[in-house]
């Protein structure tokens, strides 16, 4: 294995630590992949029915473009080769594709009365005018073509919410997914308690929201992401192994 897989194995390892660290995984389910650095038809992925504690950099799944795997100790479920795979095909710029059902960014998938305002908050701002609706819930999620209608919602945006299922974020990098992610739940979690009861919001003007999302996507998050990487090798090295 050279350095690069090395890295990219870790930095994938380290988000699924730090999700369980922060609440948002969802027992063995859930998936995050990545791209190979030398290699753009494999892919690296969360193995099968595996609690995100217990992610490796060496037990991650590692995938070919049919669907077999090359390295690791489980498969991934069915859902995850579905949803992740054609979303990179379509995307080759999201290098990282993250699904989780947490529990704010999961309760604001369900809700039929609001949608997720991008003025609403510091943490909203950053996916103004990037974040569409997948409004079509398909449980059963038995073959590939469902990847690919997400994929073609998804468009050039960066966030799919996905009714009743969660979201589906996509990023140049680990570090930037992890970023998104981060900063959904916590918009999303603000957002239901300022409404709860009756609340009416306060929006950020327009032009602000704008420009906070365009530093967004110019942002490579690398110095929150080393932040957060260093906390986690300090609490659960066995991450590295």
């Amino acid at each position: 294995m050279d350095s690069s897989e090395y890295e990219a194995r870790t930095d994938l390892a380290a988000a699924h630590r730090l999700a369980v660290q922060h609440g948002l995984n969802e027992g063995v389910w859930n998936h995050i992949s990545l791209l190979h650095p030398e290699n753009d038809d494999l892919m690296l992925i969360s193995p099968g029915h595996t609690h995100w504690s217990q992610v490796t950099s060496s037990n991650l799944a590692l995938m070919d473009g049919e669907g077999n795997m090359l390295a690791g100790e489980r498969p991934p479920i069915r859902a995850g080769w579905i949803i992740h795979y054609p979303v990179h095909q379509a995307r080759p710029d999201a290098r990282c594709v993250l699904h989780v059902h947490a529990p704010y960014i999961t309760a604001m998938s369900i809700r039929k009365d609001m949608l997720f305002e991008t003025r609403s908050s510091q943490q909203s701002a950053p996916f103004h005018d990037d974040l569409v609706y997948y409004d079509v819930y398909d449980g059963l999620l038995d073959s590939e073509s469902e990847g690919f209608r997400m994929a073609e919602t998804l468009g050039d945006k960066r966030v799919l919410m996905l009714r009743n299922h969660g979201a589906l974020i996509t990023a140049p990098s680990v570090a930037t997914a992890y970023l998104y992610v981060y900063q959904l739940e916590r918009a999303c979690m603000y957002q239901l308690l300022a409404v709860a009861g009756g609340g009416e919001m306060q929006l950020i003007p327009e032009d602000i929201a704008a420009a906070m999302a365009a530093q967004m996507r110019n942002s490579t998050g690398h110095g929150h992401w080393d932040g957060m990487k260093r906390w986690i090798e300090a609490i659960e090295p066995d991450f590295m192994n």
